[in-house]
């Protein structure tokens, strides 16, 4: 049996927490004082980071010391299974139920965290839910996806084409100009912005939340 060297345990147990510690924030839907920064990157200079935000302007983030960085990677409608615990950004549909704009299906450890559904600014009238998988059927046109949180069950459908994702490792040098990034901010009494973590697009994955 070839075991893994303590180097690379090292790195895995690094790359796990820091994808944890990440999402975390993502998970955080009910903190008020939270600012959810989205768009590309234009520059990168020690702790100031500079973004086009989606609605055109500028925005300067001050990163904490120690911050953290992940990227998202592509995943499929297919990989969504039973006991899974994801975080999901829906719409109301016309016709009831919800239709979902994005799942990001979150690492085992962060199970139960962030819990429960909550408003999303991701559209107007969105919402988050952070929930365990109750079951997942596929369909001719997408899936409905069935969660449940805190003793509620809801069902989400997932039309294909919906961008699913999960979270991976990234470096600094992937948080250049024009990268499109998805932050966590916390905003100051002086209207400042600062973050420790920065969710980062990488090999033509965005962050879809």
């Amino acid at each position: 049996m070839h075991l893994p060297t303590r180097s690379r345990l090292f790195t895995l147990c690094a790359t796990t927490a820091l994808l944890v510690v990440s999402a975390s924030s993502i998970l955080a839907a009910d903190v008020t004082d939270k600012v959810r920064v989205r768009g590309t990157v234009i520059s990168l200079d020690g702790d100031q980071l500079q973004v086009k935000s989606r609605d055109g302007g500028p925005v300067t983030v001050k990163l904490k010391d120690g911050w953290k960085l992940s990227s998202v990677a592509k995943a499929n409608v297919s990989d969504i299974k039973t006991g899974d615990y994801v975080g999901i950004a829906s719409l109301p549909k016309s016709e009831g139920g919800d239709g979902a704009l994005e799942v990001l299906i979150l690492p085992p450890q962060l199970k139960g965290l962030g819990e429960g559904s909550y408003s999303w600014d991701l559209k107007p009238h969105s919402t988050m839910t952070n929930a365990t998988v109750a079951d997942a059927v596929k369909s001719v046109d997408g899936s409905t996806v069935t969660v449940n949180y805190q003793g509620q069950d809801k069902k989400i459908s997932v039309r294909d084409g919906t961008p699913v994702v999960t979270l991976a490792p990234a470096t600094t040098a992937d948080v250049k100009p024009g990268a499109v990034v998805f932050i966590p901010a916390e905003k100051g009494a002086d209207g400042s912005l600062v973050a420790n973590q920065v969710i980062v697009g990488k090999n033509g994955v965005v962050p879809p939340m």
